[in-house]
C-alpha cells in the first residue's frame, strides 16, 4: 500500500543507476545531516494540525508518539530504509504508516508537501551546522588575541610588495587580520538572517487550502518568522550562497594570514617558528622542518571557494520555482564547503597557539634592512626644515649608496647623508650622528606611532581591547540565536509530550 501511496501515478520502480547516483547518495545525506530534523518537523507540523482542528488530538497522539520513537534512536534510523521508495521521507512515512496504519499515519503529511518539508529540513540541518561552525570560528579568532597580546614588543619590518616597508609589531599585525575577521564574522552572521526563516505551510509552491498556522510552526521550529511568500518558500536556496560567500571571503582572509605566517617561518625570514606538532620533517633532508599545516589551511580555501562556485553556478538559470536543480543539486556542496572552513578554523587555532615568535631576530633584521629610513625622511624634514619631498630624494640617494657597498641602515650616519644633501641641496643636515641613530632605531620608531591605527603598544592594546570587544559582542548575538533555538525544541518537545500524554 505504502508502495502505491508515494509512486503516485508511476508505475515502475526507480532505475537502478537512478537509485545508485541519485536517490541512494541522498538518503545518506538525509540520514547523516537531518534525520531529527524530518522528524522536529514532523512533530511541529502536526501539532499544528491539532492546534486548527485539522486532525484530532487522538490522531495527533499517535502520529507524534511513533516520531517520538524514531527521535529516540539517535542520530540515525533503526527501521529499514529501501531506496526503492524513492527518498529518506517516503521511508520515514511508511514506517509511521507501518507503525500506526494509513488511516492514522496517513493524515501527517495532510496541508504540506515534499517541497516545503525539504526546504524546511535543509535550513534546520545548516542552522545546526552554523551555531558549530561559528563557535569554532570564534575560537580560533579568541586565540590571535591572545598571541597578539603577547607580542606588542615584537617589533618588526611591515612589508609592501613584499619589500620591507616599515617598523611595525607582531600584535599589530595581528590586530589588522583581526579586523579583517571582525568584519568576516559580520557576513556569516547577517547570513543567519536569510536562513533562519521558515518555509513549512508553502505546500508544493502554492500555499494550501486548509486553514494552518505557519506562525506557530515557525515559533516550535526556533525560526524568526514564516516565509511570507509559498513560492519563495520553495525556490530559495540563497541562504546557501549567503553562507558560502561569507565562508568563502572568511576563508580568503585565512589563507593571507597563513601566506604571511608561511613566508615569514622560511629560515631566509625566521621571524616565527611553527610548533613540531604542526610541521613535518622531509624524508631524506634532516634539516627541514616543513609548515605543512598552514600549506593545508592555505589551499582549503580554494575548496571552500569552489562549493560557493558550484551552488551558484546550479542556481544560475534555474526557474524560480521548486526543481531538483535547485533544492537537491544547489547545496550538494554546502557540507563539504562548511566542513572545509571548520577544518581550516581549527588547524589555525592550532597552529597560532604554538607558533614561537623570534623577536630578538626579527628587531635584528629591521635594524638593517632599511625599512626605518622614512623616518630618518621625517626626522630631515624636522631638524633641516625642508620638504618632505627634498628629504625623500636624500633618503633615496643614501640607500642606494648603502645598498652598492653593501652596507646596512644601522651603519647610516651624517657622513653617508652629507655628501648626498650637499649635492642635491647645497647643503648639509643639522642633525647629530647620535640623531641619525635615533632616527633609524625600529623601536623608537614604532613605539612613537601612537595615532589612531598606529603601532605604539599602548594603541595597539585599545586596538586589541576593541577586538575582544567586538568579539565578545559577536559570542553574545550567537549565544543568544542558540538560546531562542533550544528553547523552541524545548517547548516543542514539551508539547509533544503534554499531547501524547
Amino acid at each position: 500500500m505504502s508502495e502505491k501511496i508515494h509512486r503516485g501515478k508511476i508505475k515502475t520502480p526507480p532505475d537502478p543507476l537512478v537509485v545508485k547516483y541519485l536517490i541512494e547518495p541522498g538518503i545518506q545525506n538525509d540520514i547523516k545531516y537531518r534525520y531529527q530534523a524530518f522528524l522536529d518537523c514532523n512533530k511541529a507540523h502536526v501539532l499544528m494540525l491539532a492546534k486548527q482542528g485539522i486532525v484530532t488530538r487522538e490522531t495527533a497522539a499517535a502520529i507524534l508518539r511513533c516520531n517520538d520513537k524514531m527521535a529516540q534512536m539517535g542520530d540515525k534510523p533503526d527501521f529499514p530504509v529501501d531506496p526503492g521508495r524513492e527518498d529518506f521521507y517516503f521511508n520515514i512515512e511508511a514506517h509511521l504508516i507501518e507503525e500506526v496504519g494509513i488511516e492514522l499515519g496517513g493524515q501527517q503529511h495532510t496541508a504540506r508537501s515534499r517541497n516545503d518539508l525539504y526546504a524546511t529540513c535543509a535550513r534546520l540541518a545548516v542552522r545546526k551546522a552554523y551555531f558549530e561552525i561559528c563557535e569554532i570560528y570564534n575560537r580560533m579568532r579568541q586565540a590571535v588575541i591572545e598571541t597578539a597580546r603577547k607580542n606588542t614588543d615584537a617589533v618588526f619590518a611591515g612589508y609592501t610588495h613584499m619589500q620591507p616597508s616599515e617598523p611595525i609589531t607582531f600584535a599589530h599585525y595581528c590586530s589588522a587580520v583581526l579586523n579583517a575577521m571582525q568584519r568576516d564574522f559580520r557576513r556569516i552572521s547577517l547570513a543567519f538572517e536569510g536562513l533562519n526563516v521558515c518555509p513549512l505551510g508553502a505546500g508544493s509552491m502554492g500555499s494550501t487550502t486548509w486553514n494552518i498556522d505557519r506562525n506557530y510552526t515557525a515559533k516550535l521550529l526556533g525560526f524568526d518568522a514564516p516565509i511570507d511568500n509559498s513560492i519563495d518558500s520553495v525556490a530559495s536556496r540563497d541562504f546557501a550562497t549567503d553562507i558560502l560567500s561569507a565562508l568563502s571571503i572568511a576563508a580568503n582572509t585565512l589563507s593571507r594570514f597563513c601566506q604571511d605566517l608561511y613566508v615569514w617561518a622560511s629560515p631566509d625570514f625566521g621571524y616565527i617558528e611553527v610548533s613540531d606538532s604542526c610541521a613535518v620533517c622531509s624524508s631524506i633532508m634532516p634539516q627541514k622542518k616543513n609548515p605543512w599545516v598552514l600549506e593545508h589551511i592555505k589551499s582549503k580555501a580554494a575548496h571552500v571557494e569552489g562549493c560557493y562556485m558550484s551552488a551558484l553556478n546550479v542556481m544560475k538559470n534555474v526557474i524560480y520555482s521548486h526543481c531538483e536543480d535547485m533544492c537537491g543539486e544547489s547545496a550538494n556542496y554546502l557540507f563539504p564547503g562548511i566542513e572545509e572552513f571548520k577544518v581550516m578554523c581549527e588547524l589555525m587555532e592550532v597552529s597560532i597557539r604554538g607558533i614561537s615568535v623570534k623577536k630578538e631576530h626579527m628587531l635584528e633584521k629591521a635594524r638593517c634592512n632599511f625599512c626605518t629610513v622614512t623616518e630618518l625622511a621625517n626626522y630631515l624634514v624636522r631638524y633641516d626644515k625642508i620638504s618632505f619631498r627634498m628629504a625623500h630624494d636624500i633618503v633615496a640617494g643614501v640607500v642606494a649608496y648603502m645598498t652598492e657597498h653593501h652596507k646596512n641602515a644601522d651603519e647610516i650616519g651624517t657622513a653617508e647623508v652629507n655628501p648626498i644633501f650637499e649635492k642635491l641641496f647645497g647643503r648639509k643636515t643639522s642633525m647629530t650622528d647620535e640623531e641619525v641613530r635615533a632616527a633609524l632605531d625600529p623601536v623608537k620608531i614604532a613605539y612613537a606611532k601612537t595615532c589612531i591605527g598606529g603601532t605604539a603598544p599602548d594603541e595597539v592594546n585599545r586596538q586589541l581591547d576593541n577586538r575582544q570587544a567586538g568579539l565578545d559582542r559577536d559570542n553574545s548575538e550567537l549565544a543568544l540565536r542558540r538560546e531562542k533555538v533550544c528553547a523552541a525544541k524545548a517547548e516543542l518537545e514539551a508539547t509533544v509530550k503534554t499531547l501524547i500524554a
